[in-house]
This record gives structure tokens, sequence and C-alpha cells, in this order.
């Protein structure tokens, strides 16, 4: 079967083109051909050159995935809770009833908490890379000692000094993995 992407063409500007014939595989008289571009297209000129996610992006990525981890962790926990906390002489509807509770409570208190320390990463990092100008991996370790530090802040000094190490250690062991799997895992 013949690809429906035909020559490669140049328009007037003389960027790239690829021909496209999505009848081409029809066998009808039918030679419409539409012009896609090559590269990929992007509303502003600026937005090409920017390898890395917005702050608001970065925003909404980093604290939905820490609400959904949170949450399915938390589930998961209170689900185990839930089976533990059964009473002799419990129906099957009480059971059922305190598994939900005990998932649905757990879900939500772990789900917020790391929603709130994906909220905090994503403002601390996009707010270091504004200053420094530069993406490198220093941020993102500066970001993890930040959040963790300002998560346990109201706990007193030497809470958020261990909890700002444990953030900054935690977030340079992923950079780190994610480096390593980037260079060692062919994918």
């Amino acid at each position: 079967m013949a690809s429906p992407y035909g020559n490669v063409d140049r328009n007037k500007e003389g960027e790239r083109e690829r021909l496209y014939n999505p009848y081409q595989d029809l066998q009808v008289p039918i030679h419409t051909l539409y012009r896609l571009p090559t590269s990929p297209e992007f509303l502003f000129q600026e937005e090409s050159v920017a390898q890395r996610r917005s702050w608001g992006e970065n925003l909404t990525y980093y604290t939905g995935c820490g609400y959904l981890s949170g949450a399915i962790s938390g589930a998961g926990k209170g689900l185990f809770d839930g089976i533990k906390a059964r009473e002799e002489g419990d129906t099957l509807k009480l059971r059922v009833n305190r598994i939900l509770n005990a998932s649905g409570h757990t879900g939500r208190k772990f789900g917020n908490r790391l929603g709130v320390i994906g909220l905090l990463y994503a403002g601390i990092e996009s707010s270091i890379v504004a200053v420094r100008d530069t993406d490198d991996v220093f941020n993102s370790v500066l970001a993890g000692l930040g959040t963790g530090a300002l998560f346990k802040a109201a706990s007193g000094p030497r809470s958020a000094a261990v909890a700002g190490a444990i953030g900054g250690l935690a977030v340079g062991v992923a950079v780190a993995g994610k480096q390593a799997l980037k260079r060692y895992v062919p994918l």
C-alpha cells in the first residue's frame, strides 16, 4: 500500500511542504492535493522558540498530577483501612459503606496535600526560571527545596529545613533518574 503523502514541494516562501492526496487509494479519478506543512504549526512565532511549558501549563500539570496521584494512593490506603476497621455483626452494606467512606476521606486528604505541593512546586519553579532566565537542573532542585520548606513552614524552622532537604533530594533523584532513562533506555 502506498503512502498518502506524496512528494515534498516548496511553497512561495521556500518552506518545505508535503503533498497529501486523501483519495490516492480509492481508485477514483479525483486528483485534489492538499498542501500540508512539514514543520509544527504555532499560532504565534514566539511559541515555536520555547522548548518548555508556560507557567500556567506547569501549574495545571503539577497540581493535577499531584492531586490525582494523591487521590489514588489515598483511596488505596483508605481501602485497606476500611477493610481493617470491620466489626463483628456488620452487614455487607455497612462494610461497603465503611470502605467507601474511608477511601473517599483518605483519598481527598492525600489528594489535597499533594495537589498543594504540586501548586507550590510549579509556582516556585516558574519564578526561579523567570529570575535566572535559564532552564536547568538547578532550578528544579531549588524549587523542590523551597516547596518542602514552604509546605512545612508552619511546623517550625527545623521541620521546614528537613522537609526542604527531603524535597530538594527527591527532585534531584527524580531529575537524575529521568536523565538516566533518557540516556540508557532507548524509546
